[in-house]
C-alpha cells in the first residue's frame, strides 16, 4: 500500500475562463506571480496523479507531489 499525496497551486481552469467576471483581466497577475510564468494546467496535475498512480513512481511512497510552477521552491 502506497500513500501519496498531490498539492497543486495557483490554476485558473477552463470553468474559472468560461464565468462572467472580470478573471481574464486579473489573470496576468497570476501568471506574473508564478516563478514558472504561466499558470498550473488542469492537464500539469492530471500528468502527476497519472505518474502517482502508474508504475513508474512504484517506489514512491509517503510523499506529496506539488505542482505549483515552483511556487514553494522560492
Amino acid at each position: 500500500v502506497r500513500d501519496d499525496e498531490q498539492a497543486e497551486g495557483r490554476m485558473l481552469a477552463e470553468i474559472a475562463r468560461s464565468l462572467e467576471v472580470p478573471v481574464a483581466e486579473h489573470e496576468q497577475t497570476f501568471v506574473t506571480a508564478q516563478p514558472m510564468n504561466r499558470l498550473i494546467e488542469p492537464a500539469d496535475v492530471a500528468g502527476a496523479a497519472l505518474w502517482l498512480a502508474g508504475d513508474e513512481s512504484i517506489q514512491v511512497t509517503g510523499s506529496t507531489v506539488t505542482v505549483d510552477g515552483g511556487d514553494t521552491a522560492r
